[in-house]
């Protein structure tokens, strides 16, 4: 990609964040490529389909990867992976230009701010941030050690002293608090109250936040209250980040659920849902809001199978289990469902609920982090829609 390229890279993400004209020209100064070790495995989103590109085999190649906006992964496996194969589990990557231009846009700084980044990664956001604010300013922190060296270093390249630390994100970095904006860069599903206790009355905090029923979450922007014990604040885009390392959960295993003597016990019904209408593809809002009204539960998605798409859902707070053979013909499906909660009929129940509020999108909805806990709510913090699952 030519500096030409980037340019008009840069102008269309900023355009479409609706960033202040301030940050065209850091954009245009910092490329992310500055940023990434020599071995990247460039997303493609709509795919799913990961391809890796080595820059001591082909230059050419991975400089087209660095300069795209797509999303990159830079680490399989905690650092454990070896070869250019994709790994078990991706655990660090240069998110996508659009995404951090959206939630530079959500985290809406002003010069003279201090800000405090919650996952370091490859460093470029920070030196983003240290573009914009100067890097006295901007303080991140990274729970992996080779990663925070790694971004310290690529920093320090750019001329950029930004403090790194290696230390677990959950906890924040009273060190240099307090500050007046809190990003995080990786995915949450519990609010930390040290980032509230850090972050000034009145100042800002943006991160991904979402339930265990998918990887989609939503892009929340809360404003801390004048009396600094609570903060609240709309969703703004959905996006899927890697999860803050202290929150990491497994996916459940199909085979320890799904054994010979559950198979034997389940109980056998029929819905009319269809895989469509109740789940839509992985971006749709209707994942994420089932999340929000199933506690305590993720869905598997299976391949589709003599016309049936089995879909399983899986409780995390015991055995129970259910599976939706769903089909697109019109005619009903076949559900089994084993354990003492029957979550098909639950999915059922926050499903027609949701659609009963008018099937409200990202817009309407909003999360409050404070001592008594997380909420989300549906137009108004008054109008509750539920407690999340505790992790």
């Amino acid at each position: 990609m030519s500096a030409g390229s980037w340019r008009q890279l840069v102008a269309e993400v900023t355009r479409d964040a609706a960033l202040e004209p301030e940050w065209i020209s850091v954009f245009e100064r910092l490329p992310r490529a500055g940023f990434l070790p020599d071995l990247i495995w460039r997303h493609d989103v709509e795919t799913g389909k990961v391809t890796a590109a080595d820059r001591a085999r082909d230059p050419g190649e991975w400089l087209a990867a660095a300069e795209s906006g797509d999303p990159l992964v830079t680490q399989w496996d905690d650092g454990q992976h070896e070869g250019t194969g994709r790994g078990w589990v991706a655990t660090s990557s240069a998110s996508a230009v659009s995404v951090i231009a959206s939630m530079l846009s959500d985290l809406d700084v002003r010069p003279g701010q201090r800000v405090l980044e919650i996952g370091t990664g490859t460093g470029w956001n920070s030196g983003l941030l240290a573009h914009r604010l100067g890097a006295e300013n901007v303080t991140t922190i990274e729970v992996d050690t080779a990663l925070a060296e790694a971004a310290h270093a690529a920093l320090a390249r750019q001329g950029l002293a930004v403090t790194v630390v290696g230390g677990d994100g959950f906890l924040g970095y009273p060190v240099q608090a307090p500050y007046d904006r809190i990003i995080a860069t990786c995915g949450l599903n519990t609010f930390p109250g040290t980032w509230l206790q850090q972050c000034r009355p009145g100042g800002v905090i943006v991160l991904p936040w979402g339930t265990h029923f998918t990887p989609t979450e939503a892009t929340a922007v809360l404003k801390v209250a004048r009396d600094g014990r609570s903060a609240s604040g709309h969703f703004t885009h959905l996006v899927q980040f890697m999860s803050l390392r202290a929150q990491r959960r497994q996916r459940p295993e199909y085979a320890r659920y799904v054994t010979a003597e559950s198979r034997e016990a389940a109980e056998r019904s029929s819905t009319a849902l269809t895989l469509h209408e109740t789940f839509g593809r992985e971006w749709d809002i209707s994942r994420f809001a089932l999340g929000l009204l199933i506690p305590g539960c993720t869905v598997i998605f299976d391949e589709p199978h003599n016309a049936r798409h089995p879909v399983y859902l899986c409780s995390l707070t015991d055995r129970s289990w259910a599976c939706a053979l769903l089909r697109e013909d019109g005619l009903n499906s076949t559900v089994f469902q084993y354990g003492n909660r029957r979550l098909w009929d639950e999915l059922e129940t926050a499903y027609n609920g949701w659609a009963l509020q008018g099937c409200p999108g990202l817009g309407r909805l909003g999360l409050t982090v404070g001592a008594a806990g997380q909420s989300v709510w549906v137009d108004s913090p008054d109008n509750v829609l539920r407690l999340p699952e505790p992790v």
